[in-house]
């Protein structure tokens, strides 16, 4: 059986999972890989490849690197390949529809949301943000309009109250790239029935701001929880204490007992080392783990060895507009 031809062109960690299962299923063969330029990374922004590109190299499969798809040399490049399938997973450029068309069984994106949920590049963050119970990935054609083209297939998976963005990021990473190598045989039988995505259920995930990153006090302590985990490793999510931009890496939402009132933003007690927020509808937050400005990360625990609880019982974080 001959193998088909596959181009993939993708940019994040999440689309490396991805290829290492094309690399291996015998159907296909990964004729290029497309990712974003080298760029500098760290404090010493040292050039780095993306991972995609490390691991494509280390199986001797060609890499473009186009700043700009539309127009390039290597655009032309990749049309002559007459690849059987476009196969994209959060590339983060807009594909000419020239391309889209030209491959036999047409382009496909893995997108890591159930879609019409969540369109756009942030869809995970979201999911979590916004309380979801589950997410998923759906494969579906690709379209000028973005994330809107017919649904293949779709598979969800729980969010746990554990999972921010990091855990469910591995997870959908390997639900990708199964439910991928699953879908690929039938497209390639064209034993599929593409499904027409519910315009009526459309929601977007747009790139988030800095503005979004900071938590506002206001909101009960389960969505302050949604809004540290969704954030979290990244972008991460932040606060005001005495003027000072503070990093909020941990905590949970908690039933605590008083009759008090307090402003949301308090600091209204310590306990099992954890500091307890007051947040809206007189519900209350544990903060474990944070970021003071210019300090490393440290867990609450660490704080108190050198800080007295008086001190810090009180004080109050705030919203900034």
């Amino acid at each position: 059986m001959q193998k088909k031809k596959v181009i993939f062109m993708v940019t994040p960690d999440f689309s490396v999972s991805v290829l290492e299962g094309l690399i291996n299923h015998n159907e296909v063969e990964v004729i290029a890989a497309v990712t974003q330029p080298d760029r500098p990374v760290g404090r010493k922004r040292v050039l780095t490849a993306p991972p995609v590109k490390q691991l494509a190299e280390a199986h001797n499969i060609p890499v473009y690197q186009p700043e700009k798809l539309g127009g390039s040399e290597e655009m032309t490049t990749l049309l002559g390949l007459e690849a059987d399938i476009l196969i994209t997973a959060a590339y983060g450029q807009f594909v000419p529809t020239r391309l889209l068309n030209a491959p036999r069984y047409g382009a496909i994106n893995v997108h890591a949301s159930l879609l019409p949920k969540y369109r756009g590049g942030a869809p995970i963050h979201y999911a979590i943000w916004k309380g979801e119970q589950e997410t998923g990935v759906s494969i579906m054609y690709m379209v000028k309009e973005m994330d809107a083209g017919d649904v293949l297939a779709q598979r969800a998976i729980p969010i746990e109250k554990t999972d921010d963005v990091g855990s469910m990021f591995d997870k959908l990473a390997v639900l990708g790239r199964e439910l991928l190598l699953d879908t690929l045989p039938a497209i390639f039988a064209e034993e599929i029935v593409a499904v027409p995505q519910d315009k009526s259920l459309v929601t977007f995930s747009p790139t988030i701001s800095k503005e979004e990153e900071q938590l506002n006090w206001q909101q009960t302590s389960i969505e302050i929880d949604q809004h540290v985990r969704g954030f979290r490793p990244f972008p991460s999510t932040y606060t005001w204490l005495d003027e000072q931009r503070v990093k909020i890496w941990q905590g949970k939402d908690i039933d605590f007992a008083t009759e008090k009132s307090f402003e949301p933003g308090t600091v209204v007690a310590v306990q099992d080392k954890q500091l307890i927020v007051a947040c809206g509808e007189k519900t209350y937050y544990a903060i474990s783990e944070w970021q003071e400005s210019g300090k490393k990360r440290m867990t609450i625990e660490t704080y108190l060895i050198g800080n007295a609880e008086d001190d810090i019982i009180g004080k109050q974080f705030t919203y900034k507009i």
